[in-house]
């Protein structure tokens, strides 16, 4: 007979000495989403940009035996329509410790968070192939919205589009 063994991890406030695993989950999302090349962002920024006088992201992480095995990073945003809101920039647990529902206790945990600030919406991004992540996201009575096509403007062409205007 075989025994299921329980693996007990914790959600904690992520701190600026958990930065290179957030890192390492970073790059470990970009490389799923087929953007391996895309992670520019150091160790020294996000611990300048998350734990500076104006912190500009907030970290949960999942702790599993002494490591960090998942990460949730988000930011609070403001919409016309809504007022406050929180974007989820990443939400990752890396892929030898999925099953365990981590990925679900990070997206509570935000949600919990979001939830307390009494923010009006809290939005992400899933790409239209990653249908497990959309799944789970209808269960719990998240929208995806089809006809919103997200939209970004690179640090060259916002140079190149502003050299135009001279």
């Amino acid at each position: 007979m075989f025994q299921k063994i329980e693996m007990s991890f914790i959600i904690r406030e992520g701190l600026t000495s958990d930065m290179p695993s957030v890192l390492r989950l970073v790059q470990e999302l970009a490389d799923f989403e087929k953007e391996s090349n895309a992670v520019i962002v150091t160790i020294a920024d996000l611990e300048k940009d998350g734990f500076g006088e104006v912190p500009l992201f907030k970290t949960f992480v999942a702790e599993l035996e002494g490591e960090i095995v998942g990460m949730a990073l988000f930011y609070p945003r403001y919409s016309t329509w809504k007022g406050p809101t929180i974007h989820l920039e990443d939400l990752i647990v890396t892929k030898s410790k999925r099953g365990l529902n981590i990925g679900r206790a990070l997206y509570t945990k935000v949600l919990e968070y979001g939830h307390k600030k009494g923010v009006k919406r809290i939005e992400w991004v899933v790409l239209d192939w990653n249908t497990p992540a959309i799944k789970f996201y209808k269960k719990t009575g998240a929208l995806i919205l089809d006809g919103w096509n997200t939209a970004q403007i690179n640090e060259h062409a916002i140079k190149n589009y502003l050299e135009t205007l001279k």
